[in-house]
């Protein structure tokens, strides 16, 4: 990178001289620990030498004061010798040096510590920060602070990590005051000599001297007089004391101030109905069935506008038809009935994703739209609200400093010290003797106490800070080509547990970018514990990277991490770490900086950024390092343009830079691909490659790199705004790349970007700062959007149960609050009591035994009842569209499943709405169901674009904390689980099970065949979205259907293929669930074969369609790899869904590969004995102890109350065949249908009736033993009706039993109505002619065929063929070109998706195909195809002939 220094040097003396006081300084540091003291104890031991003291003044009380890290005041050093190998660079102190000198410790603090009093100003109130820091932390610390009274030590205790350490506070007790008091009866009989007061001072004050310090500092004595006395002063700060905090505070409060509340259009207070682009494929000519109620009309209107019709023009027509023309439409606004949302005026109603997705008569209400905002909009005294963010967050550290308590320690201290220089005054020494050597050291003493107070505030976070704070030192020129350095001075308040399991200490420090490693440096002097007035390593160990200061990324991060060396073994332990920015705000830090270090295990390398750990909160290990007093500056360099001196590639490498292309993400490229990738950059552009894979293919991040990725990333024109969501990945982290994307994001709408939030929380983390674009844009979107703050909110709520940049998401949550206002925030927090309440039931029903559960549940539901009582209403965190009021006490329970989760329905606030039911999970991660709900959702929303429906069912899914979460309970839904039971034991191995159970309950040949549309719509969806992401743990538990037909999956605990394993076998065998009871449904049983090959044909539509947005998937992903998923974490888990969306093959290799994979599933047995397993495992669970929630009905056929029959009666014979009667039916809504029904069939049902209803009395059955030989029809007509009323008006349980109502309600007929095809999924062949559907491509002298289908297929007996396809290609060359493909076995309309292809095919005109089809040897059908006529690219079903041509 580049960069520039400042300097601020002393003009009163040369550089020369500066560089021979530093090495000085070097040679004459003591080098063993023993010799090295903290704070202020050699100035103690001096002064107690010269100056008479009165024990007593220690016998006081002395204040408590929470504890604060101190620094130590001496320092030591040796001769450093770096073995550099393999990037690794280690750093020892050799035993003895030569260069030792013994010196007297300087006074106070650190030399570095220490300001020149004479540069003391007023210039900033922040002090002097150091550097922006954000993260987590919620430990105690020590603070030093000089008691006015007695030294004694102060313990304070703290639970850490489940181990109690001490920590303490003061002096040790066996150093004496400095605090004197006169004596009463003589005057000391002894000076100290003037030599011995030159001891004391005149080595400190050579440190002094040179660079750090003026050397003017004797001469300025007189004029800093004012420290002595009255010198420390404290002022409260409200908006914190770190000035990065404060900057962060600002600039909210900047933001939130740009959105007014009286403006409407960012501060309705509505939610409004989420919208897309208009689906134009899908909804062109579509009409949707609209009910709006009006409020000063009982009358519903009716409307059937079509899906382009505007919201306010529907508007106006209602008004019309109300005979309100006076009325404007834009004083109106439609909301959805049974939810607080308002669809959008200015789009159309297809644009509104509740009409995309439902397809019957959806419900409006016309509504007044009264100028008042809603109950949720910012008030006006919002935004007179200030934003101090030290007083919004939840910090949970125990030791928090007090201004207060602070105060009154320094004025005991100024009183003392007053106090002191009265008692010099009256023993009237001389100026030259103890008098001066007092007020000098008093002065030093102030002024480092008074730096030390301003190192901690600004270093830490405080609500306080010193008035005029002093300059530290002056800043030296470094030059152009200096190395990274610094000091590791000390790590303080070690923990008591440490001192006695550790006999030594080491670190070693790190640096990153990127999450990869640029350098590593290892300290091996080991250095044990001291005890000053705490515990605490005093390394004072110069750190020495072999990189330029320069050529370092500006992103660059410093790690170091503390080692406790075991006495046995002299093994080295991790015992904390803490991370930092090198460069935060784009500059250097300068002097010394306090560091928290965490006590957490290993750092995640790859994770590491400026949020991961909060430095500046403070934790129970301090570490201490000193940086050069430096000013470097992040510059950016001009940039340069390279390419006019590029030729045009030649067309094989623009060829090749678009297979590269297909790869997606960086992560996915060889090292060789990038450099061959970075070499022809000026040549990628949107129509060949992306903007991410061009960056990462970058071979460094030097500052002429840097420069044109820049310059590139600059250029760059974006086909689409999500193209940017790759740029940030945790591999950019430079602030300029990021910032591009963030622009590109920006132009997406507020809908778009709801979809989205999940990824962009976690890109936070990698965010240099808080203030970053990224967290603008989330601030900016979350005032325009209510939808948006109510999710991003719950999103920080989850992330801060992370391991990692909890303080960070703490942060943005406390902002998001503030911007969001009073009203908004309190629903927050009536969201966040529900959640907690609902969580606390969980556990105590958990808690409970089996038969008392149920009773714990009523007795807890009356907390919620409490609740809603005290609030009134609540938004469902869930949807915020819903709004609840109470609790249907009779409708709550539990489900048997391990985590016992609670089924909890609320009362609809909305009166034209139904009660809501969800289901509250607690021991579950959901965060990962909620990642693959929401690729699923974008990849149904990629499907609707493209106009394809798959009548997707996704239900929604919340995470609200560690392990727990909502879920939405779709209504009407039963596991196919449940469907297996009722069909008996081995009710998953048969065929039929499905198809029967639809029957049942679609009685109504439209119901049944939009239930059959509905599956075989669904079921594809789902096959296809679960191969792609590789959902696992797949039985019949985790599939759902509706009776409307559609299939949906459940419970993603498993997905990329890790699949569940038994005995060391995988027991997800299938590439994803297609078994042959659903192909029997989808084909009729076998009636109508075609529809199988129609179901195959819409899977490989729908999964190009997806391949086609592969970039977006993988890019979604990527961004999750560090949000801490257990199934998600590595490139691994890319690349498998990278194999499986296979972006780098055509649409025909495609097609043949997930045909295969569709086979592969219809043909894996297992998958049906998974299930039989699964179903004996759960009979054998129910039969213990019955679910008080959802308990599995017996087989006693039973059915709801709604489904009932008023009569039944026969009309005479089917026309079909005398075997069977006709039978009207008329329903409990007196609608009549008619089935046809066998004397046989209505004695099996007398049988089964008798079977389950044993101990009922039945009407007794006509059987033809009872029939008079004569006119025995006209008699079994009569006995019949008779028999059929007596069952229907009699026992209520008997006339509504699945028996009787799937024996009259089943296989309905309609006479007026030929037979055919129930469904029309696809193309009809009215005729029987044998076909074969063939997609034939050419391209660069490739020949390539796709053996589609083919129909009407027989052997010359009319058997069923095993047949396959072989291709001849003529004329022939020197050898014969035979292709061949696989047999299918006995099928008559079989289904291939094979590839054929032929290579070095120069020309296609004279060229013949010939295609052949046999069933082993015996030959089928043939056809001739002349290659040069053949329309290319497309689908074409050839006529099959009866010879060889």
């Amino acid at each position: 990178m580049a960069y520039c220094w400042k300097t601020d040097l002393n003009p009163s003396e040369s550089q020369e001289e500066q560089h021979e006081h530093q090495e000085f300084r070097s040679v004459t540091r003591p080098l063993f620990p023993g010799q090295v003291s903290l704070g202020f104890d050699q100035l103690v031991h001096e002064i107690s030498n010269n100056i008479p003291l009165h024990q007593s003044e220690f016998e006081e009380d002395t204040p408590f004061v929470p504890n604060m890290p101190n620094w130590d005041s001496n320092r030591h050093s040796s001769d450093q010798t770096y073995q550099i190998s393999l990037n690794e660079f280690t750093s020892k102190s050799s035993e003895l040096s030569c260069h030792q000198v013994t010196k007297t410790p300087a006074i106070g603090f650190r030399h570095s510590v220490l300001p020149n009093p004479q540069n003391m100003n007023n210039e900033s109130p922040w002090g002097n920060p150091i550097a922006e820091y954000h993260g987590a932390g919620d430990y105690g610390f020590n603070i030093l602070v000089p008691s006015s009274t007695s030294l004694d030590k102060i313990n304070s205790q703290r639970e850490l990590e489940n181990e109690n350490h001490n920590y303490h506070v003061g002096f040790e007790s066996s150093i004496p005051p400095i605090y004197p008091s006169i004596p009463t009866d003589s005057t000391p009989k002894e000076e100290t000599k003037s030599s011995r007061n030159m001891n004391v001072v005149d080595p400190s004050l050579m440190l002094f001297k040179g660079s750090f310090l003026p050397n003017t500092w004797e001469s300025t004595w007189s004029e800093n007089i004012e420290l002595i006395g009255c010198s420390i002063q404290l002022v409260e700060v409200p908006q914190g004391s770190n000035r990065n905090l404060a900057s962060f505070c600002d600039k909210v409060k900047k933001i939130r101030e740009t959105y007014h509340a009286a403006d409407m259009n960012s501060n309705s207070g509505k939610m409004w109905s989420t919208t897309t682009a208009f689906p134009y494929q899908l909804l062109s000519n579509t009409k949707f069935h609209v009910n709006i109620f009006t409020d000063n009309s009982t009358q519903v209107l009716h409307f059937m506008p079509y899906a382009n019709y505007l919201v306010k023009d529907l508007i106006a027509e209602t008004l019309h038809f109300c005979k309100n023309d006076q009325l404007f439409p834009k004083d109106h606004l439609l909301s959805v009935c049974g939810y607080e949302e308002f669809l959008q005026n200015n789009y159309s109603l297809g644009s509104h994703r509740i009409f995309q997705k439902d397809k019957s008569v959806i419900q409006l209400n016309l509504q007044k739209n009264r100028e008042a905002p809603g109950k949720l909009s910012r008030k006006h005294e919002d935004e007179h609200s200030q934003f101090y963010l030290n007083q919004l967050l939840e910090f949970m550290h125990i030791w928090k400093i007090s201004r207060q308590c602070l105060s009154t320690v320094i004025k005991k201290y100024d009183s003392h010290l007053k106090y002191l220089l009265k008692t010099q005054d009256l023993h009237q020494y001389s100026e030259t003797s103890a008098k001066g050597l007092i007020e000098k050291v008093t002065t030093e003493l102030s002024t480092s106490i008074y730096q030390l107070i301003d190192v901690y505030c600004s270093s830490f976070y405080a609500d306080f800070q010193p008035l005029n704070v002093p300059d530290r030192v002056p800043f030296v020129n470094p030059g152009l080509h200096s190395h990274l350095s610094f000091t590791v001075y000390a790590a303080h308040n070690i923990p008591e547990t440490w001192v006695h399991s550790y006999k030594a200490f080491s670190f070693s420090c790190r640096l990153t970018y990127a999450g990869k490693k640029l350098c590593q440096v290892r300290n091996y002097r080991n250095i044990p514990v001291k005890k000053l007035f705490f515990f605490l390593v005093n390394w004072d160990e110069t750190i020495n990277f072999p990189l330029e200061i320069k050529s370092l990324p500006r992103e660059s991060m410093l790690t170091i991490k503390l080692f406790g060396i075991i006495h046995a073994s002299n093994t080295a332990n991790l015992l904390a770490w803490t991370c930092l920015p090198l460069f935060p705000k784009d500059k250097s830090i300068p002097g010394p900086v306090l560091f928290s270090m965490t006590l957490q295990s290993e750092p995640p390398i790859e994770m590491i950024a400026p949020g991961v750990w909060d430095i500046s909160q403070p934790s129970p290990v301090i570490l201490q390092i000193d940086f050069p007093a430096t000013k470097w500056e992040y510059m950016k360099l001009d940039s340069e343009d390279s390419r006019s001196d590029l030729e045009e590639p030649p067309k094989e490498c623009l060829k090749h830079i678009a297979r590269l292309s297909q790869k997606q993400s960086p992560l996915l490229l060889s090292e060789e691909k990038r450099k061959y990738l970075w070499f022809y950059r000026f040549y990628c552009n949107n129509e060949n490659c992306s903007l991410p894979l061009v960056l990462g293919s970058a071979p460094g991040w030097d500052e002429r790199t840097v420069s044109e990725m820049h310059d590139i990333s600059r250029r760059w024109k974006f086909s689409h705004p999500l193209e940017a969501l790759g740029l940030l990945t945790s591999s950019f982290p430079d602030q300029e790349i990021r910032k591009v994307a963030v622009q590109q994001l920006d132009n997406l709408l507020n809908d778009e970007l709801l979809e989205f939030l999940p990824q962009l929380v976690q890109a936070v983390k990698f965010e240099w700062n808080l203030e970053s674009p990224l967290v603008q844009l989330l601030l900016h979107r979350s005032l325009q959007s209510i939808q948006i703050a109510h999710r991003l909110y719950w999103l920080l709520k989850d992330a801060q149960n992370e391991a990692y940049f909890k303080s960070w998401y703490q942060k943005l949550l406390a902002a998001l609050q503030f911007c969001a206002g009073k009203a908004l925030s309190d629903e927050f927090s009536k969201e966040k009591k529900l959640i907690k309440i609902l969580g606390d039931i969980g556990e105590k029903v958990k808690s409970a035994s089996d038969p008392q559960r149920q009773e714990v549940l009523q007795k807890e539901i009356g907390r919620l009842e409490e609740f809603f009582q005290h609030i009134n209403t609540c938004h469902l965190p869930l949807n915020p569209a819903l709004c609840i009021k109470g609790i249907d006490r009779d409708a709550c329970s539990y489900f048997r499943s391990n985590a016992l989760p609670l089924k909890i329905t609320f009362l609809n606030a909305n009166p034209m709405g139904k009660n809501i039911s969800v289901i509250f999970k607690a021991g579950d991660d959901l965060r990962q169901d909620m990642l693959v709900l929401q690729i699923i959702q974008v990849m149904d929303n990629i499907w609707l674009q493209e106009g394809l429906d798959m009548q997707m069912i996704i239900y929604r899914c919340l995470s609200t904390g560690k392990g727990q979460g909502l879920v939405q309970l779709v209504p009407d839904a039963v596991t196919l689980a449940k469907i297996h039971r009722r069909s008996g034991l081995i009710g998953p191995l048969k065929e039929n099970t499905i198809k029967k159970w639809f029957t049942r309950h679609n009685h109504l040949k439209m119901d049944y065949e939009k239930a059959l549309r509905n599956f075989f719509y669904s079921c594809a969806g789902w096959c296809v979205v679960t191969f792609i992401l590789g959902v696992c743990d797949r039985h019949n538990d985790n599939i759902m259907l509706t009776k409307s037909g559609h299939m949906f999956h459940i419970d993603f605990g498993k997905f990329l293929g890790h699949a569940e394993t038994f005995g060391g076998i995988k027991r997800d065998r299938a590439p994803f669930i297609f078994t042959s009871e659903m192909e029997y449904f989808i084909t009729e049983g076998g009636k109508n074969p075609q529809h199988f090959q129609d179901f195959v044909e819409l899977c490989c539509r729908a999964y190009n369609i997806v391949r086609r947005h592969s970039r977006l998937l993988l890019n979604l992903l990527e961004m999750m790899l560090h949000a801490g998923l257990p199934e998600l974490s590595g490139i691994q888990d890319l690349r498998y869904v990278y194999n499986n969306l296979r972006p780098q093959d055509t649409d025909l290799e495609a097609t043949s590969h997930f045909t295969k994979k569709i086979k592969e599933s219809l043909e894996c047995f297992p998958v049906k004995l998974n299930n039989l397993i699964h179903i004996l495992a759960q009979m054998t669970t129910i039969s213990s102890a019955k679910s008080t929630s959802q308990t599995f009905s017996q087989e006693s056929c039973m059915l709801s109350e709604t489904r009932s029959i008023q009569k039944a009666t026969i009309l005479g014979f089917s026309k079909k065949t005398s075997n069977l009667y006709l039978i009207q039916v008329t329903h409990s809504n007196d609608e009549t249908s008619l089935t046809e029904k066998s004397f046989d069939q209505f004695s099996k049902l007398h049988s089964q009736l008798q079977k389950h209803f044993a101990s009922l009395s039945l009407p007794e059955f006509p059987h033809w033993w009872h029939l008079p030989f004569t006119n025995s029809d006209h008699n079994r007509f009569r006995d019949l009706n008779r028999y059929m009323e007596q069952i229907l008006n009699g026992s209520y349980e008997v006339a509504n039993s699945d028996c009787v109502l799937s024996f009259f309600l089943s296989e309905p007929v309609q006479q007026t109505i030929e037979e055919s095809s129930l469904v029309d999924l696809g193309e009809e062949f009215p005729d029987k002619k044998p076909k074969v559907q063939l997609v034939i491509s050419y391209e660069d002298a490739k020949l390539t065929i796709l053996v589609k289908h083919m129909k009407n297929i027989h052997l010359p007996d009319g058997s069923a063929p095993s047949a396959h396809v072989e291709f001849y290609l003529l004329p022939y060359p020197s050898e014969v070109r035979r292709r061949k493909t696989k047999p299918v076995p006995k099928c008559t309309d079989p289904t291939y998706n094979e590839i054929v292809v032929y290579d070095e095919v120069t020309e296609l005109q004279g060229r013949v195909l010939m295609l052949i089809v046999k069933s082993k040897t015996t030959f089928v059908g043939a056809i001739n195809i002349q290659l040069y006529s053949v329309p290319l690219n497309e689908e074409k079903w050839y006529p099959l002939g009866n010879s060889i041509i």
